[in-house]
């Protein structure tokens, strides 16, 4: 009897994992990595490695989330600081501002690698995230940073439906991008700004909205609710507990956007050509 098809991607990315003697994982906590990290863990034990930077733009839950998994997996983690915030490129916040960061990561990352005697820096790349503006992915292509999920052919989709079959309680969590992703280009980020974003959406968050970002306009916050829950938002109650939830942030203005939620709504003002290049090179 054949296998099934997700039963062939799990096996072609274990074999892939077994051929690393000493693998680090770049871990976010996402349903990506985190997945990855307890495959590399079930392959290879004790020489795998899961890191999660920590810095401002990293949201606290989001944090304790990740180190609750992997410890309930018990996957050996360590917790590095990173310092993005020091480079002039990234706090200037124009379109490259996650190859900055993700640049800072995997510098990091081999500077932790060579102390602690790891061969290969792998991070949770599928393949449906070829085609999206993702600048980040070239610092990690610079740095030679393993892709394993992707190599096996595994999307998004498919490893959504692997971790369920693992029990893994990831599987369905919702995308969650950094902090920084909430501020407009060209807006300096700055701890300050970030922890504006944080609260406001943590506030959000108590408030029942559990997919919500919380875009960053200066005195102005745009309010983008997941379409499932937007009608729910659009009670004169609901919408004064809104506006004094994020209010409470630091914000002069709080607008809610009609369109709803939407994975990298700011890239929809960067020029055409950028976005264009981005997915060109990702394809050649």
């Amino acid at each position: 009897m054949n296998k099934p098809p997700h039963d062939e991607a799990r096996t072609c990315l274990r074999n892939l994992l077994a051929q690393h003697e000493r693998l680090m994982v770049a871990y976010s906590g996402g349903v990506d990595s985190a997945y990855l990290a307890w495959e590399a863990h079930e392959v290879l034990g004790a020489n795998m490695l899961a890191v999660i930077a920590d810095s401002p733009s990293l949201p606290r839950k989001e944090l304790a989330a990740a180190i609750a998994f992997a410890e309930a997996h018990a996957i050996p983690l360590h917790i590095l600081q990173t310092n993005e915030m020091e480079r002039a490129d990234y706090v200037r916040n124009d379109g490259q501002r996650c190859f900055h960061c993700k640049d800072e990561l995997f510098d990091a990352m081999e500077v932790l690698r060579a102390e602690l005697g790891f061969a290969t820096i792998a991070y949770g790349r599928n393949t449906d995230d070829s085609g999206d503006f993702r600048p980040g992915q070239k610092a990690a292509e610079q740095h030679h940073a393993a892709a394993p999920l992707a190599e096996a052919g595994l999307g998004k989709q498919v490893i959504r439906t692997l971790a369920q079959a693992a029990n893994l309680s990831v599987w369905d969590k919702p995308a969650s991008a950094c902090l920084s992703s909430r501020l407009e280009y060209g807006r300096p980020v700055s701890r300050e700004a970030l922890l504006q974003v944080e609260q406001a959406e943590d506030a959000l968050h108590e408030l029942g909205f559990l997919h919500v970002r919380v875009r960053h306009h200066g005195e102005l916050a745009r309010v983008e609710l997941d379409r499932g829950t937007l009608a729910q938002g659009l009670t004169l109650t609901t919408l004064d507990s809104i506006t004094a939830a994020v209010r409470a942030a630091g914000f002069t203005y709080v607008t809610l956007d009609t369109q709803g939620y939407r994975s990298g709504s700011m890239n929809a003002l960067l020029p055409v050509e950028m976005l264009m290049g981005a997915r060109s090179s990702h394809a050649s």
